[in-house]
This record gives structure tokens, C-alpha cells and sequence, in this order.
């Protein structure tokens, strides 16, 4: 059984969450096991704040690399068929040959770090004709005010927003903005049994 994808429950644990809901999104409820879901709470929302407050500015790049390498070795000792990739810099964008679109049409996700009122990860569940399918954790109580960006609701289990290549390729701090290239990431995760391989199709190429 798969479960609806859910909603931060704070200010700042939408890396987390966006994590939690990629598993979610790719496997069956009685795969996944509770020290997968203990680890990925334990070593996320890392960063301090300015006042000392651990958490309150969410989770850092350092963690997500960590937790996408972890994710692999679960993989790698067959505990969960999850496999994952850790995306920086300039490989991080949408268009043709982006490594991003490509695990979407491999049928994997992706949990990016953009721009959305400050840094934010968010989950990328698919593709089609230059639009992005994504689930944004931080639930809105108004629509946003880009009307390129469409917001959903009626595929709980996939998605909650339909956003244009354009809006993420941008290097400003508008809604959905990957930002500056530098500081761009994206952690690509994979269940391992419906992973579409140059072995079993010849269509997920671009």
C-alpha cells in the first residue's frame, strides 16, 4: 500500500520530509522498515541557527550527501532496493542531458534544494512536455501568485504542483528557483526493482 505524501510539520524540516515522502512515493508502506525513517530524522536538521537553536535552519547539504550515501549502502545490503545519487553545482538544472530528468524518466525522484522564501527541498516525482511534477511539504493556505505555477491537489500520492523548466533554471530567489549554480544540490533516489536501466528499455534516454 502506498501512503498519501505528507506536509512538514514545522518551519524547517522539509529535507526530512521530502525524503521521507521519496520513500514513500517508490515503495509500499510494509517495505519500509523504522530505523530507516529513525535515521533519516536523526541526521537531518542539522544546522543551527544565529542564536544557537539546533534545527532552526533545517537541514544542511553535508547531511544530504550523507543520507543519499547511506541510502545506497541500505541498497547495496539489500535491506530496502533503494538506490541513491548525490547531485551538485552545475549538474543540477532541467533541459535536455539534465541528470534530474533523466532519473525522472527512469521512474526515480529527486529531492532539490531551491528557492522558496529562503532554501527549501522539495520532492520531484515527474516529467512531461517541460513541466516539472513535484510534492512541496510546506502546505499553503492561499495560491501562489506566478500563475505559470499550478497547484493541485488531486494526486495526493504524487504530487501537488506543476511548475514549468524555466522557473527552476532561473539563478534568483523567485519561487522554485534553483538559484545560484554553486550552491545547487539534488539527491536522485531509485527503487532498484522498477528502475529503468539502457538493460531493460532504450526509452528513458532524452
Amino acid at each position: 500500500m502506498k501512503n498519501p505524501l505528507r506536509y512538514q510539520i514545522s518551519e524547517y524540516d522539509c529535507g526530512p520530509t521530502s525524503l521521507l515522502n521519496a520513500l514513500s512515493f517508490l515503495f509500499e508502506r510494509e517495505e519500509i522498515s523504522p530505523e530507516i525513517i529513525r535515521n533519516i530524522m536523526l541526521y537531518s536538521l542539522d544546522c543551527y541557527e544565529r542564536g544557537g537553536t539546533l534545527g532552526k535552519r533545517g537541514t544542511s547539504r553535508m547531511a544530504m550527501m550523507f543520507l543519499s550515501n547511506w541510502l545506497d549502502g541500505v541498497g547495496s545490503m539489500g535491506i530496502l532496493p533503494v538506490a541513491s545519487r548525490y547531485l551538485s553545482g552545475d549538474a543540477v538544472y532541467m533541459g535536455k542531458g539534465s541528470p534530474v530528468v533523466e532519473a525522472l524518466h527512469r521512474k526515480g525522484v529527486a529531492v532539490v534544494r531551491l528557492n522558496f522564501d529562503g532554501e527549501h527541498y522539495v520532492l520531484l516525482t515527474g516529467e512531461q512536455d517541460g513541466n516539472i511534477y513535484l510534492f512541496d511539504p510546506y502546505c499553503l493556505e492561499h495560491g501562489l501568485e506566478d500563475k505559470a505555477i499550478k497547484s493541485v491537489g488531486e494526486h495526493p500520492k504524487e504530487y501537488n504542483r506543476i511548475v514549468p523548466f524555466g522557473c527552476f533554471n532561473r539563478e534568483t530567489e523567485e519561487p522554485y528557483a534553483l538559484g545560484s549554480v554553486d550552491n545547487r544540490e539534488a539527491v536522485l533516489i531509485f527503487n532498484r526493482r522498477t528502475m529503468l536501466t539502457a538493460d531493460n528499455t532504450i526509452e528513458y534516454f532524452i
